[in-house]
């Protein structure tokens, strides 16, 4: 989960704990399931809104790349 921007290590272990593991789970969040991740998320409340996690999810799913997982798959973050 860490190649979509704004998914660090707390918040891959936080994102864990509500059960998200894979980006096809993310990618498929409704409305609904988006706000109410949102307002879960412990010290990051609104953050899968703002940094448009089920967008990314929905590119890296299908085995795309966004320049953020790039990065991450080089060594450059983290």
């Amino acid at each position: 989960l860490k190649r979509i921007k704004g998914i660090g290590p707390k918040l891959e272990v936080l994102c864990n704990s509500l059960g998200f593991f894979h980006f096809d789970q993310i990618a498929g969040w409704t409305a609904a399931e988006l706000a109410w991740v949102d307002s879960n998320l412990e010290g990051f409340k609104g953050r899968a809104t703002r940094d448009q996690w089920v967008e990314q999810a929905k590119l890296l799913a299908t085995g795309g790349e966004t320049e953020f997982s790039k990065r991450v798959d080089k060594g450059k973050v983290y």
